[in-house]
């Protein structure tokens, strides 16, 4: 049993979800293409050889630091929506690292991403493979006042 909103009864914060998922991650990638052009030019760029790796590493300690801090990346912020565990908790810095890397892992396997992004549009939580994994689930921000 978790303590997460019923997606039969709460729907809300569920609808669209996937699709801000993916444009999170376009702002996200963005940011941190960004972050590293500016990190490689301040190396007199030197760190333009190894581009992609220094991307990587910016993609990683950038997704853990602002998903520890908010619970959310800026491109999940900017599309409305948060990570939440079982208990319905903001994530924590251990569970955003786990996340984290166990997105990195399926990056790394192809047929591992397309199955996660299958799951995310076909499960009732909209839940990818690392957040079925976790027992994680990315969900729209109730509205502040």
């Amino acid at each position: 049993m978790t303590r997460l909103p019923d997606p039969k009864t709460q729907a809300d914060f569920y609808a669209d979800v996937p699709i801000k998922r993916l444009l999170a991650w376009g702002v996200d990638v963005v940011i941190t293409l960004g972050l590293s052009i500016v990190i490689a030019l301040l190396s007199f760029g030197i760190f333009f050889w190894i581009f992609f790796a220094v991307w990587a590493v910016v993609s990683f300690v950038y997704r853990v630091v602002t998903i520890t801090s908010g619970s959310a990346t800026l491109g999940m912020r900017f599309a409305g929506i948060e990570f939440r565990t079982r208990d319905g908790l903001p994530f924590d810095g251990a569970t955003a690292l786990l996340h984290t890397g166990g997105t990195v892992l399926t990056f790394g396997f192809s047929f591992l991403h397309v199955i996660s992004m299958i799951m995310m549009v076909t499960t009732a939580r909209g839940q990818g493979l690392v957040d079925m994994v976790l027992g994680t689930v990315a969900i729209n921000r109730r509205g502040r006042m």
